[in-house]
């Protein structure tokens, strides 16, 4: 390896040995658990939900199914909270990564031979959901723990690759798998992403003795959990007039002032990211419920008929693609007309890109509820400007995030964001559910299921441009927090 000496610390040009067993790990992952998402929705619907194809049971059917899915996306999501927090506290980021892919190979193993089965299907949903999330908690931070002063230059890097990799992932998983379920069954399709966990597992195990393994640090009072919940509690005390809230709480508490502020950040942030789950709700029916509308498109692009599980590959596909084009492009121009471009205004923006996506939808479903047969590229047309809203919303609030929160509470509101994913998906499960079970959003079926979408996502919108123009902006980059 080759190194030169930079003052105090040796500057190392070559990445930590643990990296590609950490990144072959969360690559069979993401390739297992869109795999399971590219095929799931359409097979639900034919497998358990109307096997006969009825077409009086289908809308029924396919609320069903999507109420499964969008189950499936609330605890893979959710389950990182809890995951962070036993890594953190108690086991460590190594050990809970490696048991949890165990429990994921199994969780695939139950899937592949629970085909003709919900109630067994369904269980290996949820240990594979579970899993998912203590894997998600864990291996992004796991890689930074791999870096020191001698190699931070590195990280822009590896996460540029990893972040490559989780969409390589899903790219090669939404085309590959949906072939493998139309032509040998859904035993193998869901069977293949199995082996490659299992395969995945003994390789991060084989990487052992390659890990900077950060020991777990115990229960620390200072945590947004604790003060908060203190907080809450003094709520309800008697309360100085003379004193703000959040001094009181740090003198009742004998909280620092590094941990106090950092809590009021995670507030401030919390502000925006309650404006993330109904991005969320809308964003994750790409997986879901636009499968299911592809089944009745005519789905030939340049003279090849593509399978219904297949149109999703355009969503990694455009995002990896865009990311460059707003970066060095869109983003410069903006600003060099003379328009700032700030966090707040590109989610603003994304959030309204997401409305017209379903719009798109919308108008493309009210042509098959008149027994059109519509052509793909509609949908493709929503795919890409859906890319772009993800670009504006995700990554920003990521960004946002970090620059807007103190070096202590970052994995705290890394945690909280994939909450508010959890919270999106809750939503559309509870949605679907009402809609099967011939509830009140069983009015909102076929075109009208998405213009209900639009309509509360066009709420979200205005309450969003109200909030932003408020919210105080306080950057901790560069900033040494006091200890």
């Amino acid at each position: 390896m080759s190194e030169i000496q930079n003052g105090q610390h040796e500057v190392k040009k070559g990445m930590p040995r643990a990296i590609p067993y950490i990144i072959g790990n969360e690559a069979a992952e993401r390739f297992s658990f869109y795999g399971i998402r590219s095929i799931m929705s359409t097979f639900l619907v034919a497998q358990f939900f109307n096997p006969a194809h009825n077409p009086l049971l289908q809308s029924v059917a396919e609320a069903r199914s999507n109420e499964m899915v969008h189950l499936f996306v609330t605890l893979a999501y959710f389950a990182p909270l809890i995951g962070g927090i036993l890594a953190d506290w108690f086991f460590g980021k190594y050990k809970l990564i490696l048991v949890v892919s165990i429990v994921y190979a199994i969780g695939n193993l139950l899937l592949a031979l629970s085909t003709h089965n919900l109630t067994f299907f369904s269980i290996g949903l949820v240990v594979i959901a579970a899993a998912a999330g203590g894997i998600k908690s864990c291996v992004s931070a796991n890689v930074g723990d791999q870096f020191d002063k001698s190699n931070e230059h590195l990280l822009s890097k590896i996460y540029g690759w990893f972040y490559f990799t989780i969409n390589t992932g899903s790219v090669l998983s939404t085309l590959a798998i949906p072939v493998v379920y139309n032509k040998y069954g859904p035993e193998l399709a869901f069977g293949i992403p199995g082996i490659l966990m299992c395969m995945a597992t003994i390789v991060f195990w084989l990487g052992r003795k390659k890990y900077v393994k950060v020991p777990p640090s115990g229960t620390k009072r200072e945590n947004f959990v604790m003060i908060s919940f203190f907080a809450i509690a003094q709520l309800f005390k008697k309360k100085d007039p003379a004193k703000p809230f959040w001094e009181q709480v740090a003198v009742s508490g004998n909280f620092s002032p590094k941990s106090i502020d950092g809590i009021q950040a995670v507030y401030r942030i919390l502000m925006i990211f309650a404006f993330t789950p109904i991005f969320w709700a809308l964003w994750d029916q790409n997986l879901s419920e636009w499968v299911l509308q592809a089944t009745k498109l005519d789905r030939h692009i340049f003279g090849h008929e593509f399978l219904p599980e297949q149109i999703q590959t355009f969503n990694p596909l455009f995002l990896v693609s865009l990311i460059p084009v707003f970066t060095y492009g869109i983003f410069p121009l903006i600003e060099r007309i003379g328009i700032k471009v700030t966090p707040l205004r590109k989610i603003g923006t994304g959030l309204f890109l997401t409305a017209l996506t379903f719009v798109i939808i919308a108008l493309l479903q009210e042509t098959i509820d008149k027994g059109g047969h519509p052509s793909v590229w509609w949908q493709v047309l929503a795919y890409l400007i859906l890319a772009a809203a993800e670009i504006l919303v995700s990554i920003t609030c990521l960004e946002y995030a970090y620059t807007h929160s103190p070096k202590s509470m970052k994995s705290t509101m890394s945690a909280l964001y994939l909450l508010g994913i959890s919270i999106g998906n809750y939503f559309d499960s509870l949605v679907n559910k009402s809609i099967s079970n011939n509830g009140f959003f069983a009015q909102y079926t076929g075109a009208r299921y998405y213009w209900l979408f639009i309509g509360i996502i066009t709420v979200f919108f205005v309450l969003y441009l109200f909030v932003a123009k408020r919210l105080p902006e306080k950057s901790y980059v560069g900033v040494e927090e006091a200890v």
